[in-house]
Formats: structure tokens, C-alpha cells, sequence
């Protein structure tokens, strides 16, 4: 690092609390963005650089009393020589696990479950550079360590222009249509959504003991993304308190009461410890084998991810059409695709997907129940009159056959596989012997 950036930055720091009026215009900041344009071709990256002293901790920005919280200007140099000349990211995903009971710690691909200390999420939250944009707001760490999380980590590229990393709006490209819908795209990142699935193959509703309550062993009602592009400015934190807290009663050492809080649980049974350890590394990766293979080209992820976020009639729609996303082929409703001469001409669309239930799960049961809900799937979806209401059971059937169905693929992908229609025609001639 040349003494030149050191020194604009020097000039920078010394200036005094409350600043220019206008800090675009102060001589230091012109001299700082003349620097990063004629070294990194960055044009005039104003907005980029207010973002990244701001997270620096620009002393002229803040009030006495948080002049502490700037770091040096060395420091400050070598941060934003970084960030100009990057070109990737880390992105790390905090998923609060809201609801959930004691879990075992789990490491898979980039993601980890655990509980951690309040000094362990200072540092993964960042803490000092969200003191430095939110110094009104607090993280709360102490509080937030009561609960486990989800933690995802992912590389990604960054734009090469900086002042699109700093405010992303003002180059959005006007001339398309931006009310048009992506059909798959999930409520959190992909990498998020594709650890949940890794999670979601475990047999939760077996595990919990108050499925009446919910099947889940945990909700995750946000994520919180940590940026490490110094460009990007950071979003506050969702409050502590969106979070499930119950109030906890305990005695000091006098025996005083004293109400504490704690997380509120839905306990789950003694096989979900045993069970979650099965959730390696080694498993992820399998998995990750699987989702390249025909089987996986269809949306079955997005469809039981979107069932564990969703609430009501939504969830059982999304854990049915999951299934018909693994189990289901277009030639199913459109017999002029089908083979000739067609062994099952006469057997429904609704059926063939029963018979290949029957067939994966080799269990004749299972694909009743799908028929079972089919049925009352197509009552709601219709009107039909007399739709009695969705009972624990059938709500807990249908997620259990849909992640039964996504387990049973995985593993019928470990072997050497055929196109997606040739599995899933074999399914189907040998199912349907089965009913």
C-alpha cells in the first residue's frame, strides 16, 4: 500500500465533527475518488465511497463519543484497495432456528447448525461496522445467543461497478418488464433454500411430539445477510423480540424470584438426535450428486421449501404439487406424447402417480394415502361443497409422503440413472402391477 491513499485518508480523519455540509464536495473526498477512479477505473464511485467510510468509521460522521469506534487509516487503505479490487464476495445467511428444540451441531458443504456465543456472533454479525451505520441500534448478541442457527456462506461474484454494489436501484435496467415473476424464485437466497432442503429430507413430522402444533422441528421467519463487500451498505438487524421468547422464572441465590426469558421449544423425540448425526458432509454431497441427474431437473426443491414456509391449506398444496413435480411427467395429461402402443392408456393422470408411489416406496399404502389427498386436494382447488376441514393427519400425510417421495429419490439417484421419463415409465409399469 502506497503512501498516497494513507495520506488522503490522514487528511480525511482529521477532520472534525459534524464534517462539510456537503462531504461529495470536501477536498479530501474529492482527492479519495480521484485516487480509486485512476487506479481501478472506477469512474466517480461518490455513493461507493460514503458507503465504505461510513462502515470505516469516518470520524467527522459520528459524534464524539463513537470517535473511538473508526478505524486507522492504514487499516481504512488496505480495506477499501479490497474492495475496489475484488471480484467476489463472501455472503454469509443468519437463519434464526425460531421454535426449535436442542439440536445437534451439523456442518455440510458451507453451512453449519449450532448454537453460538455472543462473541462468535459479534463476529459473524460484524458487529463493529453495524455500530458504525446503526449506532442507534444495538445488536443484540446476549439474546440472540439463546437461539441455534442456520449459518450458509457463499462466493459470489460482485458487479464491477461500484456504485451499482452501493445502490443497486439506480441501475436497474428501466426497460424491461419489472413486474414480470420469476416462477421459481424463492422467498430466501438459493443457497439458503438448497440447505434447507438438505434439512427438510429428515423425518421431522416423526420426530415431533406435538404434530397437532406443528410438524416442524423449527421455523426460520428471516435471514440476515452479512455482506463482506465494504461497498455494500449493511441493512439493520431484525429485532431480537420477532423471535419466540417465553418468560422464565428462576430463584437468586437469596430466593428472590427473578423472571428471566428463554427461547420457547417444540420438543422433538429422542430419535432426532440420532437421526440429524446422519446429516454429514458426505450426505450433503450425495445429495448434491442427486440434484445434478434428470430426476431433479424439475422443481421439487422449491416446492418443499415453499411447503416449510408456508401456513394452512398453501402448506398441503405446496407438499402435493412437490410430489407432482418428482413423480409427474407431461405425457401424463397429454397422450399424444406417450409411447405407442401405450401399455396404461386408461390409467389417469392422478393414478400414474399413485402406481409410481407405490413402486418408489415399494408400498401400495402410501400411494392410497396420495389418492386420499388428491381428492381432497381437488375439492379445495374446485369449491366442491362439504370440503370438510383439513385434519392433523391428512396435513401430516401429505408432508410426509412428499419428503418420503424427495428421500427415495436421492437414493434411487446414487445409481446410474436414465432420462427423467424413462424412470419415471418403469416406475409406472411396475406400479401399476402393484395396485
Amino acid at each position: 500500500m502506497d503512501a498516497e491513499l494513507i495520506s488522503v485518508l490522514e487528511t480525511l480523519w482529521r477532520v472534525p465533527p459534524p464534517g462539510p455540509e456537503n462531504l461529495f464536495s470536501a477536498p479530501g473526498f474529492v482527492s479519495l475518488a480521484d485516487i480509486c477512479e485512476a487506479r481501478y477505473g472506477s469512474g466517480k464511485a461518490k455513493f461507493a465511497l460514503s458507503t465504505a467510510l461510513r462502515s470505516l468509521g469516518l470520524p467527522c460522521l459520528f459524534p464524539a463519543e463513537m470517535l473511538g469506534q473508526a478505524v486507522e487509516p492504514r487499516i481504512a487503505a488496505e480495506a477499501i484497495d479490497r474492495a475496489f479490487a475484488r471480484r467476489t464476495t463472501l455472503r454469509r445467511h443468519m437463519c434464526p432456528l425460531d421454535l426449535a428444540d436442542k439440536l445437534p451441531q451439523l456442518m455440510f458443504g458451507r453451512a453449519r447448525v449450532g448454537s453460538f456465543s455472543a462473541a462468535e456472533l459479534e463476529a459473524m454479525f460484524d458487529a463493529p461496522r453495524l455500530a458504525r451505520n446503526f449506532p442507534d441500534k444495538p445488536l443484540e448478541t446476549r439474546r440472540f445467543a439463546q437461539f441455534q442457527w442456520l449459518v450458509v456462506e457463499e462466493e459470489v461474484n460482485v458487479d464491477p461497478r461500484p456504485e451499482a454494489r452501493s445502490i443497486p436501484a439506480l441501475f436497474m435496467d428501466m426497460s424491461r418488464d419489472i413486474g414480470e415473476i420469476e416462477p421459481h424464485l424463492g422467498r430466501f437466497p438459493p443457497a439458503v433454500e438448497a440447505a434447507l432442503f438438505f434439512l427438510l429430507l429428515a423425518p421431522w413430522e416423526q420426530w415431533s411430539t406435538m404434530p397437532e402444533v406443528d410438524w416442524r422441528g423449527f421455523r426460520v421467519p428471516w435471514i440476515y445477510t452479512v455482506d463482506d463487500d465494504l461497498l455494500v451498505r449493511p441493512d439493520p438487524t431484525p429485532s431480537v423480540d420477532s423471535l419466540t421468547l417465553e418468560p422464565w422464572i428462576v430463584e437468586d441465590g437469596s430466593g428472590q424470584e427473578i423472571e428471566l426469558e428463554r427461547p420457547t421449544t417444540l420438543p422433538l423425540g429422542g430419535a432426532a438426535e440420532v437421526g440429524l448425526v446422519r446429516f454429514t458432509d458426505i450426505a450433503w454431497n450425495e445429495l448434491q450428486a442427486a440434484q445434478a441427474t434428470t430426476l431433479f431437473e424439475t422443481p421439487i426443491v422449491h416446492f418443499l421449501v415453499r411447503a416449510f414456509l408456508a401456513d394452512g391449506m398453501d402448506e398441503v398444496m405446496a407438499h402435493m404439487t412437490a410430489i407432482e413435480a418428482a413423480l409427474g411427467l407431461e405425457m401424463d395429461h397429454k397422450k399424444w406424447m406417450r409411447q405407442k402402443p401405450d401399455p396404461h392408456r386408461k390409467v389417469s393422470p392422478r393414478d400414474r402417480v399413485a402406481a409410481r408411489i407405490a413402486a418408489l416406496l415399494n408400498d401400495t399404502a402410501r400411494a392410497r394415502c396420495y389418492i386420499d389427498l388428491f381428492e381432497l386436494r381437488s375439492g379445495f382447488v374446485h369449491g366442491r361443497a362439504g370440503l370438510q376441514r383439513v385434519s392433523t393427519p391428512s396435513r401430516v400425510s401429505a408432508r410426509s409422503l412428499a419428503s418420503d417421495v424427495a428421500r427415495a429419490l436421492v437414493n434411487m439417484a446414487v445409481q446410474p440413472v436414465g432420462t427423467r421419463a424413462v424412470v419415471l415409465n418403469n416406475l409406472l409399469d411396475k406400479g401399476v402391477r402393484s395396485l
